[in-house]
């Protein structure tokens, strides 16, 4: 997997490239040297928001060992640096949150079924997401193709019911007692913990109102990230008002996520930046500016995510060996 994101990580540049090379480069160089740091400051107003996804999946822990917030924060940051920028197809992000998890004493059946139960809501979540910004583009006037849009959210629609019903239908240990008997009871340290984590996941589901905030905290978490779309079009001289900005970021968020083989969804988000211009009337230059900006977040926020990311791995092997 890491050749093929590798493949896909270069082939999503060169189209990046490509489609920023048939824009007029001088005048995007002037809207991002007339923005300056605002555009440092919009990446930063990427904090709010994974802040609110650390709380929501915070609600999933159990009580007495629950993290703070601060540490789950700095969790999600170092899950979505891992996830944007190196090419684990969206999965090095959640092993790496199930280590810091760990790091952090929580045990392996609160942390792995809390993982699981965060990532289905999340899908559900950015689903509500997406839709909320289909209604704001369709209210702003913008010509959508609403075949393929349905056929896509019925998609996503299906995965997540898919994810959810596995989940309940204690999938883990249906795994390991299958690997365990292949393998003549040579694991049954993993059918044991597999079993923990699966009862674990059931009793999650039911908690009703955990479930439900952490939802509606994602929610929030998604809307945030409609501030650094509308603090880049304030600072790059292209104000807009908060539903063009949530409709912005809602689409670009579901773009990044169809395309989780591809690191940082690499000329695909670019590809999705300029199209949407095009719907709300964006000049191409402004949009393929909002573009590189966007692309700023990940020198500015994940950058530093995945050196962070590196010291808590160091610090997680010195103080428990036995992760290491």
């Amino acid at each position: 997997m890491s050749r093929l994101g590798l493949l896909l990580a270069l082939g999503g540049l060169v189209l990046a490239l490509l489609l920023l090379a048939q824009q007029d480069f001088t005048e995007i160089g002037a809207l991002l040297a007339s923005a300056g740091f605002g555009l440092v400051l919009a990446a930063l107003a990427h904090i709010p928001s994974m802040a609110l996804n650390g709380h929501a999946w915070r609600l999933l822990l159990p009580h007495r060992r629950r993290p703070s917030l601060a540490a789950m924060t700095a969790n999600v940051w170092i899950r979505e640096s891992v996830n944007g920028l190196l090419p684990v197809a969206r999965v090095g992000g959640e092993i790496a949150s199930y280590r810091l998890l760990r790091g952090e004493g929580v045990a392996v059946a609160p942390a792995a079924a809390s993982l699981m139960v965060d990532m289905a809501i999340s899908i559900l979540s950015q689903l509500v997401f997406a839709l909320l910004g289909l209604a704001l583009l369709a209210w702003a006037g913008a010509g959508i193709g609403w075949g393929g849009i349905a056929l896509a959210m019925l998609c996503g629609l299906a995965l997540a019911a898919g994810f959810i019903l596995a989940q309940r239908a204690d999938i883990l240990s249906r795994l390991a007692r299958l690997l365990n008997g292949v393998a003549a009871g040579r694991f049954p340290a993993l059918e044991s913990h597999s079993a923990r984590i699966d009862r674990m996941t059931r009793r999650l589901w039911q908690v009703r109102g955990a479930i439900l905030g952490c939802f509606l905290w994602q929610l929030a978490g998604w809307a945030a990230g409609a501030l650094e779309i509308w603090l880049a079009l304030y600072f790059l001289g292209h104000p807009v008002d908060l539903a063009e900005a949530l409709a912005i970021e809602a689409l670009i968020q579901a773009v990044s996520s169809a395309a989780f083989l591809v690191p940082g969804a690499l000329g695909l988000q670019e590809a999705g930046f300029l199209g949407l211009g095009l719907l709300l009337g964006l000049p191409a230059e402004m949009a393929a500016a909002l573009a590189i900006a966007r692309r700023l977040r990940d020198l500015v926020i994940f950058l530093p995510g995945l050196l962070a990311w590196v010291w808590a791995e160091r610090r997680i092997a010195t103080a428990l060996p036995g992760l290491g």
